[in-house]
């Protein structure tokens, strides 16, 4: 279980993968709106020994919020989400553990082998995260989107791909988009996928609905892939996962008795 700080004009958010948009507000489909701040949730992620969560920003006004976070967690939490080469070494300064590197190394939506390169040379390949969340085709192939999901690349997730870009980072984060923030079950296909075809640790987060969750993924993936569970979690509003069963399973590698 990897824990997440999912972060929305400043505040923690929950939202629906699908329906985050640059123009179009309206679309915006948000399971939960947090009372609490994100050094909240730093802390009990803290106080739990959490290990390798993501502070991910979604869209502008979340700096404040996500340094808040990483200074009551400091070398601990990774953070994503507009980080290109001017500012990520701030942000490892800042006591990000890693950064998350998306939709800077597509420019016109098109890899750049270049800038991942110039990201490595900077901030090093293990403090490096590379998220390839994606979307699934009619045909069945897992597509890279950036700008929120909202636009997808040139770059179809592969065995070839992962191995030619775990040279470069340390880990790959991956938000099935189509299935994230609904709680209706994880993209097992993309699951086994992963696990197959990358030599290095991968987080999936989307879809989660279960405690058992847990156990599918490890299964599935041969103990391979973490999993990020955000809606279904009940400090998120959720009814259908506790927190403190997570915390259990990363302790004892057992899901609660009373399953």
């Amino acid at each position: 279980f990897r824990p997440c700080i999912d972060l929305h004009n400043g505040q923690v958010k929950q939202i629906v993968g699908g329906t985050l948009h640059d123009t179009d507000v309206k679309q915006l489909q948000t399971n939960f709106v947090s009372t609490q701040p994100a050094e909240h949730y730093a802390r009990m992620y803290k106080e739990s020994g959490l290990l390798g969560g993501h502070v991910i920003m979604l869209g502008p006004h979340n700096d404040t919020s996500a340094m808040s976070a990483l200074s009551t967690y400091p070398d601990a939490l990774q953070v994503g989400g507009g980080i290109n080469l001017s500012n990520a070494q701030q942000w490892i300064d800042c006591g990000a553990s890693k950064v998350i590197v998306t939709s800077w190394l597509f420019p016109d939506g098109k890899f750049s082998m270049d800038r991942l390169d110039q990201m490595e040379k900077l901030v090093g390949r293990a403090k490096l995260v590379v998220d390839l969340s994606c979307r699934r085709t009619k045909t069945g192939n897992w597509i890279v989107a950036m700008n929120k999901w909202q636009t997808l690349t040139d770059m179809q997730v592969s065995k070839l791909v992962l191995e030619a870009l775990a040279k470069k980072c340390s880990e790959f984060l991956v938000h099935a988009a189509d299935v994230e923030g609904l709680c209706n079950g994880i993209d097992e296909d993309l699951v086994v996928a992963l696990a197959e075809w990358s030599p290095i640790p991968v987080t999936y987060a989307g879809g989660a609905s279960s405690i058992r969750d847990l156990q599918l993924v490890t299964k599935l993936s041969k103990g391979r892939v973490d999993l990020t569970i955000g809606s279904a979690l009940d400090i998120f509003g959720g009814t259908q996962i506790k927190y403190t069963a997570c915390v259990e399973w990363n302790r004892t590698g057992c899901l609660p008795t009373e399953l």
